[in-house]
């Protein structure tokens, strides 16, 4: 049998655990996990899963909260050839029931606490669990301790262009959709993510992201190309209070986040914290409306370093650097990938007009799983087809205006939601802004904003409308407005505009 691709994950872990190695490298709820010690997990679990009958291309689910069983687990996988399925834990049984369908999943990889959501959802299935934690009495598992007793294997050989990672996309337009990533694809993304950091001096990060989404698992493969030590205290789920007492008991630097997560972190006293520390954010996973990074950069005293990608295009496209930023703007394209705006019909616009973001490049995924047609449908003649509207200016920086699917066409004009949301985020009393079409027979589609306030503030739906309409064109402003207790998101948090759609066509 022939060796391993140059790309393999499993050997990418292997040169990096050479490279820096055995230091004190994970931060888990007051454990400290070594560089070492979650390797070897890994080599003895990855042979422990050959052991119960995984076979190279296997698709292995993995549903937990970030724990360091997530890293041993994900390197296990990979190392045993199989394919990497993470699955954000805040599923129904109907959705997750999909995708085990879809997939063919052999085996899942669960939290004690999530047995009873995959056993009602798996009903039927041939499904292998493992449990990564105690088994509870009455249920046919193996404990992740168990498959770690196994003696270390060598790597089970896959090539560059292995399937490595089948993501599920959050499912807000519809049913979710498998992204299928090459090993080659998740190694190059990675390494492009790492060339960003390493602009940086910062080496204490924290970690809030969910590892089960494409932006997490990107920041994961980027530390494996670290040239040096890198610390990270990770968090079980994203808790704003507990992330401002981690940043000041372990002085930490950096941490990447998503735009709800900054909101979240702005609504607490977070001037009670000594958070000097602090020296930049990664911010990604959904826009960032200039409102809210102006006043984040201000209060927290830090750089937000903004990047553009999707799961479809292994998480990073273009990304920001201490050097080369602009405000507004979501970077430049990483070393792997190239990005084009074309119009309808498939031709470059202009320097500076709109059209839609298309991309192509070894980060581009091998296609969407059991889905020929959608593929062909989104990868035309080489380049990825977002569905995302944005411009390049004359020096190659990206600037994202919002989503084709998310157009709003109001009496002929197009309409972008984000637009309306920055106009909404200026007044005083908007903590979150989500605004969507709703069918109308006059103008075809009417703006309908919903909003959330922060808290002790107040805001009537009427003075909202009439400050949004000072500061937009006639046809843009929205013609309702609710006041909500919060705004839909999803569980890496986006707006949820299928959410939004549902309540304001809900009545």
């Amino acid at each position: 049998m022939s060796g391993p691709g140059e790309h393999d994950l499993a050997v990418l872990a292997e040169q990096w655990i050479d490279r820096v190695g055995d230091y004190d490298m994970l931060l888990f709820e007051g454990t400290w996990h070594s560089s070492a010690q979650i390797m070897e997990r890994a080599r003895r679990a990855a042979a422990g899963l050959v052991g119960i009958g995984i076979e190279p291309g296997d698709r292995v689910i993995v549903l937990t909260m970030n724990t360091p069983e997530v890293f041993v687990g994900y390197h296990a996988i990979w190392r045993a050839g199989a394919v990497v399925t993470p699955v954000i834990f805040l599923q129904t049984p109907p959705e997750l029931r999909h995708i085990l369908e879809d997939s063919g999943a052999r085996a899942a990889i669960v939290s004690p606490e999530l047995i009873p959501l995959v056993t009602a959802a798996a009903e039927g299935l041939d499904l292998g669990l493992v449990v990564a934690g105690d088994v509870p009495d009455g249920v046919d598992a193996l404990s992740f301790a168990e498959l770690e007793r196994s003696e270390p294997g060598e790597i089970v050989p896959r090539a560059d262009e292995d399937m490595s990672a089948l993501l599920y996309t959050g499912g807000t337009t519809g049913r979710a959709k498998g992204v299928m990533l090459s090993h080659r694809a998740l190694w190059e993304a990675g390494s492009g993510m790492a060339a960003v950091a390493e602009t940086m001096e910062a080496r204490r990060s924290l970690l809030p992201l969910p590892l089960s989404h494409a932006f997490g698992l990107n920041v994961l493969i980027a530390g494996l190309h670290a040239q040096k030590q890198q610390v990270s205290v990770m968090q079980r789920w994203f808790d704003p209070q507990g992330w401002l007492e981690l940043v000041q008991e372990h002085r930490l630097q950096s941490s990447p986040v998503v735009p709800s997560m900054m909101q979240m972190l702005l609504d607490l006293p977070y001037q009670d914290y000594d958070l000097g520390s602090l020296e930049s954010f990664g911010s990604g996973g959904a826009p960032l409306l200039p409102a809210l990074r102006d006043k984040v950069e201000k209060a927290f005293g830090v750089t937000i370093l903004e990047g553009y990608g999707c799961t479809e295009t292994s998480a990073i496209v273009t990304a920001s650097t201490v050097a080369e930023s602009r405000p507004g703007s979501v970077g430049k394209p990483a070393p792997h990938a190239e990005v084009a705006i074309l119009d309808p019909a498939g031709q470059p616009v202009a320097t500076g007009e709109e059209g839609e973001i298309c991309v192509r490049g070894l980060g581009v995924m091998m296609g969407y799983w059991n889905a020929p047609d959608l593929t062909a449908q989104t990868i035309v003649d080489g380049w990825l087809h977002t569905g995302d509207v944005g411009r390049l200016d004359e020096d190659g920086y990206l600037y994202v205006v919002d989503r084709v699917k998310d157009l709003i066409i109001r009496g002929g004009f197009n309409v972008f939601p984000r637009d309306v949301e920055d106009a909404l985020l200026a007044h005083d009393a908007v903590a979150a802004a989500a605004v969507v079409g709703r069918p109308d027979e006059k103008s075809g589609e009417e703006v309908v904003a919903v909003v959330a306030l922060h808290p002790g503030m107040t805001a009537d739906p009427e003075e909202l409308m009439e400050f949004a309409r000072g500061r937009l064109a006639r046809y843009k402003y929205p013609r309702e407005v609710r006041v909500v207790d919060a705004v839909p998101v999803t569980s890496v948090g986006k707006t949820d505009r299928k959410a939004v759609r549902e309540m304001v066509r809900g009545g």
